[in-house]
């Protein structure tokens, strides 16, 4: 990590010492056009708690010029190290600080970023500073609790647009002077700038008027749907202000689409960055609208949690991101006029079982984790912080109550506005308004680590009638290497009853909510009454937890999982299968041929397009290897019927055609991609649009049936920064010796690429057709990893770690080879634990094969 890892420790310290009251900022960015670096001074005024104290400041940045400390030039040689200014014989009380220096743009999507459009070969520019990158941009104080106001000056080329916190002033000779923001923290401020397009509109309600922008770059201005967004911006306006009883606390609110952005977006305080792939270009699913608006509301929400009241250390970083998961997934759930009612399908489909991945690793944590350092934290943006962290939340909503749980919110942001926090803050607040005692439950919940499965025990007379019904909690072992002991927690659930109708639909006929403590729980069930067709445990998804079937109801849902009339208990049956198959429960082969009993029934598209990449992962890497290629097969086959059969021009047509570009392997199946590709043959109702030339151009080069030339040819359809990522990618995937050797040295020998080439070149380069010919990398990337990690920014090396890992390489070699690297290379905390995680893949990748090659013989 450029930059020194600033300690827990350290920055309690600073924080007892000082208090920072303002940054001033004054950036030349005239040069931006041609890159390199640019001036950079900062002037700081804060108060030191102690006469003659010594502290420090972070910078990186290439040189450093003047540091001047209450009026005296200190030497730059002598107090600027490692990313760290030294401030030695601080005044009791005001101090200012004055620093210049030169800072460098990046490429890598972190600090200040810049990026050249290729379409109008103008740069772009945006910041992006969360974990510790303000540094990289202007001396300050990098920690969350030492919050300032800051006022930006820049110098910009003309005819450029500057962005920032406040609102944006009319420039003077391109140079843009910006109002100083409220007090917010360092990794919340921004800079955006560029010839950027803008659209602009307000929020009205009862007297308040918020002006709203919405701005990318002028090559993707034709398909902004500018109108859209400002509608799920101002849904949750409503519904955020109503909920919080707090006014939209900063004077803006603009949304900026901008180019190579590692994140989904990033709640930069009035001015949020969000990745340019939610401006479509091509047709898209229902279920891409819906993931954008959930973004987009995602990073509203952070406008109070997060940006006006802000943890005091990283340890809180979960409440932040899972907070901000919950109100976003609760306002498309219940907000007057949204699209998404059904977002806890969604939920409960993607959120909660990348949740339950994460938990099971050998890194899992508890969701308040112990956070050291900063390497522990650009490590911990995982499935725990926020999903299973969101879960949890709502699992304390149907403990407490809805209402009561926002009348504790209101009650936090009162009492904290601008300032910081701890998690205790925010319980003792919901105590007060719930009446509940929450210190046991935060325990439980938030201090422990691992997962609980909860199973119906059923016994009924020989009549059918239920006789005894009780839910039974289990605490599996945690994961060999991780911390902590297995825990058995208070959950509060529904349970639902569903019988078959005369048209086949299952219908839930009725349900129980209660709380389940301990190993065993008895259920409240009038004696003498007939059984259900499906009793399942956890409906309505309130709690978090591994749900497993009686075996009459997995007998039914087996046989009818698409003849649920409601989206969520499918989606709840469908993560439960998909949970047995990763645990080995359920073979691969069993669950494919679930899948295709069901699938067609499937109306939410979002748990359609899940199930067809949880089949294709499962075909690659859980299926017995010498059956594989049938499923493949079988699966391929399937993904065509289904797309010849689906209505032209829906969602599902367009969700199959990706699926079988995925997957298409016999001659006459690829002759039929590349006719689609050329025109030669079309399919009622399918636009085979820029997007979805590529999914085929991709494939064609992936399996040896596109060379170069064409691959060009197709780039020069689409000379646009997209179509130069997936143009890397296809070459990337051809399989050759020649391409693997030249994708491999462009990442990992060179660091030129920048973070979106980087990654598109590692997307195309591990292709699951190609292990043989990927086989030798096994050795290489663990020859090379370490080297990477530490010549490397955070972002650029952690793709390099977890995308090159030989994770297609399942056998028991590989899981050698890991533990030799890990023994003998001694790799710090953060690398260690993204390589542990990925040989856990591969481990359980190994216990499902076994589970798939003994069915075959059972």
């Amino acid at each position: 990590m450029p930059g020194t890892n600033l300690t827990r420790e350290e920055a309690q310290e600073r924080a007892r010492l000082l208090t920072v009251d303002a940054y001033e900022i004054d950036l030349d960015l005239s040069g931006a056009q041609e890159g390199g670096t640019y001036r950079s001074v900062t002037v700081v005024r804060f108060d030191s708690a102690e006469d003659g104290a010594e502290t420090f400041i972070d910078l990186v940045a290439p040189a450093v010029h003047e540091v001047e400390l209450n009026g005296r030039t200190l030497d730059v040689a002598a107090v600027f190290r490692d990313s760290r200014i030294t401030l030695p014989h601080l005044r009791a009380g005001s101090n200012e600080l004055k620093v210049v220096a030169d800072c460098a743009y990046t490429n890598t999507g972190e600090g200040l970023h810049r990026f050249v459009d290729p379409v109008d070969e103008q740069a772009y520019l945006y910041t992006q500073f969360e974990v510790p990158d303000a540094r990289r941009v202007f001396a300050s104080f990098e920690q969350p609790d030492l919050k300032a106001t800051f006022r930006f000056t820049v110098k910009a080329p003309s005819g450029w647009t500057v962005i920032s916190n406040s609102p944006t002033p009319e420039p003077r000779d391109d140079v843009w002077s910006f109002e100083p923001t409220p007090r917010i923290s360092t990794y919340i401020t921004a800079l955006i700038a560029g010839p950027y397009h803008s659209v602009h509109s307000s929020y009205e309600k009862d007297g308040q008027s918020v002006p709203l922008g919405i701005y990318c770059r002028p090559s993707l201005a034709e398909y902004l749907d500018a109108d859209a967004i400002f509608d799920v911006t101002r849904m949750g306006f409503d519904w955020f202000q109503e909920k919080f009883d707090y006014a939209y606390p900063f004077a803006k609110y603009d949304q900026l689409f901008v180019p190579e952005f590692n994140a989904g977006a990033m709640e930069n305080a009035g001015a949020v960055t969000i990745r340019d792939q939610y401006v479509f270009r091509s047709k898209v699913t229902d279920a891409a609208y819906e993931t954008r608006a959930e973004t987009v509301l995602h990073e509203l929400a952070h406008m109070w949690f997060g940006d006006l009241v802000t943890m005091e250390w990283w340890n809180d970083l979960w409440l932040n991101e899972s907070f901000a998961t919950y109100t976003s997934i609760a306002c498309l759930a219940y907000a007057e006029g949204s699209q998404w009612p059904h977002s806890w399908t969604t939920f409960a489909n993607s959120m909660k079982t990348w949740a339950y991945r994460q938990d099971q690793l050998p890194s899992t944590h508890p969701i308040m984790a112990d956070i050291r350092d900063l390497d522990d934290v650009l490590v911990n943006f995982d499935g725990i912080t926020y999903a299973k962290g969101a879960s949890v939340l709502k699992q304390l909503v149907a403990y407490v109550g809805m209402d009561e749980f926002f009348k504790g919110v209101q009650a936090y942001f009162k009492a904290h506005a601008f300032g910081n926090t701890r998690l205790s803050d925010l319980l003792g607040a919901l105590e007060e308004t719930s009446g509940r005692d929450l210190k046991t439950w935060s325990t439980a919940w938030l201090e422990t680590a691992g997962i609980n499965i909860l199973r119906p025990e059923i016994e009924t007379d020989s009549d059918g009638h239920v006789t005894s019904f009780a839910v039974l909690q289990e605490a599996p072992a945690l994961p060999a290497g991780a911390k902590g002991e297995p825990t058995l927690r208070p959950h509060r659930i529904a349970i639902g009853f569903y019988d078959l109708d005369e048209a086949g639909k299952l219908v839930r006929t009725d349900r129980i909510e209660l709380d389940v403590d301990g190993e065993r729980t008895t259920v409240p069930f009038p004696a003498g009454t007939a059984r259900p067709a499906v009793i399942l445990l956890n409906d309505d998804d309130l709690s978090y937890a591994k749900v497993r079937l009686d075996e009459e109801s997995l007998r039914v849902v087996t046989e009818h999982l698409g003849d649920f009339t409601e989206s969520l208990p499918r989606a709840l049956c469908w993560a439960s299968a998909w949970d047995m198959v990763r645990d080995g429960e359920l073979a691969t082969r069993d669950y494919l041929a679930l899948v295709l009993s069901g699938v067609g029934k499937e109306s939410d598209i979002g748990v359609v397009q899940s199930l067809h990449r949880q089949v294709k992962m499962a075909l690659d890497l859980y299926a017995a290897p010498e059956w594989r290629e049938a499923g493949l097969t079988q699966w391929t086959d399937a993904t065509l019927a289904h797309l010849r059969a689906a209505e032209p021009g829906s969602d599902h047509q367009l969700a199959w055609a990706r699926a079988f570009a995925a997957t298409a392997r016999n001659p006459q199946q690829l002759d039929l991609l590349r006719a689609l590709l050329d025109g030669a043959e079309e399919i009622e109702g399918l636009a085979v649009d820029t997007e979805l030339r590529w999914a085929f151009v991709q494939r064609l080069a992936a399996t040896g049936l596109l060379d170069d030339d064409e691959i060009d040819a197709e780039y020069a359809r689409d000379r646009t920064a997209a179509g130069e990522r997936h143009a890397a990618a296809a070459r990337a995937a051809r399989p050759s010796e020649e391409a693997k050797a030249e994708a491999w040295a462009s990442v990992v020998e060179s660091d030129k690429l920048p973070n979106s080439l980087q990654e598109a070149v590692i997307g195309g380069f591990v292709q699951t057709d190609q292990r043989e010919l990927l086989a030798p990398y096994t050795e290489k990337f663990f020859a090379a990893v370490k080297d990477v990690w530490e010549s490397r920014s955070h972002e650029m090396a952690q793709q390099v770690a977890i995308g090159l890992y030989p994770a297609l390489q399942v056998s028991q070699e590989t899981l050698d080879a890991t533990d030799a690297w890990l023994a003998s290379a001694e790799p710090g905390a953060a690398l260690r634990r993204l390589m542990s995680e990925s040989r856990s893949g591969v481990e359980r990748a190994l216990r499902a094969r076994a589970a798939d090659a003994a069915a075959a013989t059972a």
